[in-house]
């Protein structure tokens, strides 16, 4: 594993998302003083990079994502998005559990994000198809999700946040709740769909076996207040099947140094 210079995106790839020494405060329920929750982290991701966020619970990462998301004001820095087609929405999320509607189907929830940005029926239609074709869910298309499996409503999730177009797509650990078989499943899954979309990904996990199977690059953050401690560059080769990564002796070597950093956060 190659250290990457915090806040540095990969040199052969613009930058698309630029987090500028930001810092973020909550207001303290006991009128203390205040919750900094972030500070001063600097981050690049470049164009069409898959950058997983590890670190202690409660160390931001989660607020991090929201607040490149818009959903989160800063208190001090910037975040600047990197526009390249106008005409697509900027960022998609994908939250923790799968957020799938109860009451709409398979074929509607694929479909959801591209019916709110006014795309045309007919074109939904063959779009929403091929979506549902890639998750391997064809037989399910005109099912509820009481009828799927929490495995196959994820797979619904993540139908739906490509479809949608977004240039960005920030996951907030989509997989955290499924049983072990079913999450090196759909980190495939996962895999083929971003290969082919050429999307750029920020994914936040509690999972180091999961952010070295997924990212080119692991950011590891401190305990709160989140801090960047790394930016490490991982150099396993690509496509990845991600039951076949442990038996690769580079694997252990990756996982034994960036848990060196996270075990001292999380005593």
């Amino acid at each position: 594993m190659d250290s990457v210079t915090p806040g540095a995106a990969q040199d052969s790839a613009p930058s698309r998302i630029t987090v500028d020494d930001v810092t973020i405060r909550f207001a303290s329920r006991d009128q203390g003083a205040d919750i900094v929750a972030v500070q001063g982290v600097s981050l690049r991701v470049g164009a069409g990079e898959f950058v997983c966020i590890v670190g202690p619970s409660g160390c931001g990462k989660t607020t991090l994502l929201r607040a490149i998301a818009g959903l989160q004001p800063v208190d001090a820095g910037a975040i600047t998005l990197a526009r390249a087609d106008a005409s697509r929405p900027a960022v998609g999320m994908v939250f923790q559990g799968a957020a799938v509607f109860p009451w709409l189907t398979v074929r509607e929830n694929v479909g959801y994000g591209l019916r709110t940005r006014g795309v045309p029926y007919a074109e939904r239609y063959h779009q929403v198809r091929d979506w549902v074709r890639r998750v391997k869910l064809e037989r399910f298309i005109d099912a509820y999700p009481h009828q799927l499996s929490g495995g196959m409503q994820q797979r619904v999730g993540l139908a739906r946040a490509f479809a949608y177009g977004a240039e960005v797509l920030l996951m907030d650990e989509p997989f955290g709740a499924l049983d072990a078989q079913t999450r090196l499943i759909l980190q495939d899954t996962l895999l083929e769909l971003w290969q082919s979309s050429g999307n750029t990904v920020i994914f936040v996990t509690h999972s180091i076996d999961e952010a070295l199977a997924l990212g080119d690059r692991v950011v590891v953050m401190s305990a709160r207040p989140g801090r960047i401690l790394a930016d490490e560059r991982v150099t396993l080769p690509r496509p990845r099947d991600t039951s076949l990564l442990r038996s690769d002796p580079h694997y252990g070597e990756l996982f034994g140094k960036v848990w060196g950093l996270l075990r001292q956060e999380v005593v």
